[in-house]
């Protein structure tokens, strides 16, 4: 029997927390069999980013296609993208080359609130990346940014924006609700799923808030975790079942914050950690 294969194609993190490697581990940690391409280098740890090497778009397409060639992939994942021209370097590559259903996670805005794309970059991801995704997982401010509207304050603008970000294109949006947590006193999720009939369905997604700083890479493990997932649908064939795929994603991502503070990795925001879920942290 065939390993099910999940490919990340996003940025590289040296301290291991986000990026290509929290993906990779976060495969691992799900029994998936992990392929990444890489977009761009950085220079970070966990006190912060000192520096950026884009990858050029035309390598970045040739990565793809020389691992598509050999290589069958069951569900994929974008991350950190960086620019106009990766975006529909990946795009042209994945329209023709389908590889199961795809997550986007559009890291367009840190933690900290800082712009990491800029605007022709967001555009390519409305216009392009979004009409070819099966699942979308912004976070407040990339909400916020890819609707042209006011940040959300309350869970049912999370309901409102996961709605009209489907009128995008994507088949399933996730908007992360981690940015109120404080505010709303536990963490709430918001996923809308178009159905096969035109209807949409929204699903509150609750977990308990977790005292920890320890949180870097927490969109990376999520959408992992659900591109991992989603491998077996790849695998048959079938729709994903979002609703069930995005509570088990959400365990993953709380054994990881649960187990945080134990890993002692780096003097700054420390990472999750990725493979607790797997270990019975939980």
């Amino acid at each position: 029997m065939s390993a099910r294969v999940a490919l990340t194609v996003a940025g590289s993190d040296p301290s291991g927390g986000a990026g290509i490697q929290a993906d990779l581990a976060t495969f691992a940690g799900r029994t998936t069999y992990g392929c990444a391409v890489v977009t761009a280098l950085t220079a970070q740890n966990t006190r912060g980013v000192t520096g950026v090497h884009p990858v050029p778009a035309a390598f970045v397409a040739q990565q793809l296609e020389t691992l598509l060639d050999d290589v069958t992939v069951h569900a994929a994942k974008t991350g950190m993208l960086g620019s106009a021209d990766v975006v529909h370097a990946v795009v042209d590559v994945l329209s023709r080359r389908p590889v199961g259903p795809l997550v986007v996670d559009p890291v367009m805005v840190a933690t900290s609130g800082d712009q990491l794309i800029d605007d022709d970059a967001v555009d390519a991801v409305r216009t392009a990346l979004l009409p070819i995704c099966d699942l979308l997982t912004p976070n407040v401010p990339e909400a916020a940014r890819l609707l042209h509207v006011e940040q959300a304050r309350a869970v049912d603008d999370l309901r409102d924006q996961a709605v009209a970000l489907l009128d995008l294109g994507p088949g399933a949006v996730l908007v992360k609700g981690g940015h109120l947590a404080h505010a709303l006193g536990e963490s709430t999720d918001v996923l809308a799923v178009r159905g096969p009939g035109g209807g949409t369905s929204v699903h509150l997604s609750r977990r308990p808030l977790v005292a920890t700083s320890n949180t870097h890479g927490t969109g990376c493990t999520l959408s992992a975790a659900l591109a991992a997932g989603a491998t077996t649908a790849g695998t048959t064939g079938a729709a994903p079942d979002w609703p069930a795929l995005v509570e088990e994603a959400r365990d993953v991502l709380q054994a990881g914050l649960l187990h945080a503070d134990r890993l002692g990795v780096g003097s700054g925001n420390g990472p999750v950690s990725h493979g607790a879920y797997a270990w019975g942290e939980l």
